[in-house]
């Protein structure tokens, strides 16, 4: 008898083993990340815009905005330093993606750093990216010729930058998107699935919408495994140039005849209401001097036409965005995943029609039809056939309440609007967090917390440099947390050092700092450098420090 109830309980074990329970399903948060190329601060309706963004609104009242966030004032060293935690010229970004040396210019991110999805894949994370790169050096061909013929689709080449310096070298699973900055967004110049260009895209192609639907797809399939994911989703729009879709356009077409000058106090006339900003403290920053008025603006149509592409690029993003949100749902993954929203820079004044073809221009379609880079505006901005951008004027509304924009190092043109959601934990739903000072290059340490990651003394064979981001998983806790108490910035000649709330600024060609007190000038109008030389001295001597240990200086040509 006793024999028998053994040999019972051997069968009972072995069938155990040989059906082992399934595992428990990974409880740590998903972690998707959104960056938006080029849109201006008040752009988004939940920022004070007059832009139709439900989907993000939704996001706002959900979560938490984050008022005092800053990138980098450009593309791709915003991008080098939200990937690696990093000040930019440390991740090896120091200006843009052409090597200039082997240490902060680089051009790409080195090897002694690491990306986010390498830290998270190591913590046994999934990881994808769609949309734009643009953090590794550019091949390009050996004439003006060449090169426009290979932008033009008429000729084909395998690698758009190194390969090792690809996305799915640098820890992501899967990728999809464009290697290069500036693409046609109904044909798109250095698309690329994986590592294999993708030589032919469909007649109704449009880039935005192929970026988030194939979000959506990897949602889809990451959620169908026990592990975690991180989705990095970085749109192109509304960089120039300015293309959309008919329909999209036509919502727009007499929101902008109003002008710049109604549209920009409408906008601060919202962000008030909103109590993003103190109308008390807070002040409109006059027009740049070069701007006319609208009164006086010869090319009204043109200009109305400009901004309702501009806001059209936005508004299919947020459709995008809507359909990544509801990959979420029908997956259950929506209360456990943690969303960020932001802009790599702010609204960019660039004329993008003066530069004409050339580099990452196209001169023509695939199917050769020129493309009208027009500075006289005999013709609209919109179709494929076009190459435009909203220029200075419309910059300045789109960074309202701030001055200046993409590149420069005053508010306007480091101020992101920021936005994070987690249905699951975030309790403060709708909330506005004015007080923490952050920093693109905190991601890294905020989703290492959230995922119970390591970041890593050494990564294959190489030695890392130490984190230089600033978890803020207490802000989103509803703690206290008042963030960098320092902060430094260079791009191109552009610098600031900002210190709680102090702020030393030099704009692109001035030749002295500008000292202000952001508690009561957050617009940055009142110098006050010559009412406080000794705090002027001590924040440049900060700065010149920084800039000698991280390599800014002196600065390479």
């Amino acid at each position: 008898m006793k024999q028998s109830f053994l040999i019972i309980l051997l069968i009972a074990a072995g069938i155990c083993r040989a059906n082992p329970e399934p595992p428990a399903k990974d409880k740590r948060p998903n972690i998707i990340l959104i960056l938006a190329d080029d849109l201006g601060y008040s752009d988004l309706g939940c920022f004070g815009g007059e832009v139709q963004t439900p989907n993000l609104d939704q996001m706002a009242k959900a979560g938490i905005r984050f008022t005092q966030f800053y990138n980098i004032s450009r593309c791709c060293p915003t991008r080098a330093s939200l990937l690696t935690g990093m000040y930019n010229h440390d991740a090896g970004i120091g200006d843009m993606t052409t090597q200039k040396d082997n240490q902060a210019y680089k051009g790409h991110l080195g090897k002694d750093v690491v990306t986010i999805a390498e830290v998270l894949k190591e913590a046994g994370y999934q990881t994808a990216m769609t949309g734009k790169w643009h953090v590794s050096n550019t091949i390009t061909q050996p004439n003006k010729e060449a090169q426009l013929r290979w932008l033009n689709h008429q000729e084909q080449h395998p690698l758009f930058s190194p390969i090792e310096q690809y996305p799915t070298n640098r820890g992501f699973d899967k990728y999809y998107g464009t290697i290069w900055g500036v693409v046609d967004f109904f044909d798109p110049f250095s698309l690329v699935e994986g590592t294999q260009p993708v030589t032919k895209v469909p007649e109704d192609y449009y880039h935005t919408d192929a970026i988030n639907d194939k979000a959506a797809s990897y949602i889809r399939d990451m959620a169908k495994e026990d592990e975690p994911f991180f989705l990095y989703v970085a749109q192109n729009a509304p960089h120039w140039p300015l293309h959309a879709l008919p329909e999209d356009i036509e919502k727009y077409k007499n929101t902008y005849t109003k002008g710049w000058e109604a549209i920009r106090e409408a906008r601060f006339s919202r962000m008030a209401k909103m109590g993003l900003v103190d109308p008390k403290v807070t002040k409109l920053s006059p027009r740049h001097p070069d701007e006319i008025s609208w009164a006086d603006n010869p090319n009204k149509a043109w200009d109305a036409r400009a901004m309702a592409v501009h806001a059209a690029m936005i508004d299919r993003m947020d459709q995008g965005i809507g359909r990544i949100f509801a990959a979420l749902k029908e997956t259950n993954e929506l209360d456990n995943t943690l969303i960020v929203f932001l802009s790599d820079n702010g609204a960019s004044a660039e004329l993008c029609e003066r530069y004409g073809p050339g580099f990452d221009r196209p001169g023509a379609t695939r199917d050769g039809r020129e493309i009208a880079y027009n500075t006289d505006k005999s013709v609209l901005p919109g179709p494929q056939t076009t190459f435009f951008s909203i220029g200075p004027h419309w910059a300045n509304v789109a960074n309202t309440p701030y001055r200046l924009w993409k590149s420069q190092s005053t508010e306007g043109g480091i101020h992101t609007p920021m936005i994070v959601s987690w249905p699951a934990a975030i309790k403060q739903k709708g909330s506005i967090n004015s007080s923490r000072v952050s920093h693109v290059m905190d991601f890294m340490a905020t989703f290492i917390e959230l995922a119970g990651a390591t970041y890593p003394k050494s990564y294959k064979g190489n030695t890392i440099l130490p984190l230089e981001g600033k978890s803020f998983v207490s802000a989103l806790k509803g703690k206290k947390d008042n963030g960098h108490e320092i902060l430094f910035n260079e791009h191109e000649g552009a610098k600031y050092a900002r210190q709680q709330n102090w702020k030393l600024v030099m704009t692109q060609g001035q030749k002295k700092w500008s000292l202000y007190d952001l508690s009561k000038d957050p617009t940055e109008l009142d110098d006050l450098a010559a009412q406080f030389p000794e705090k002027v001295k001590s924040l440049s001597e900060s700065w010149n420090n920084w800039a000698r240990q991280h390599h800014v200086l002196p600065k390479p040509r």
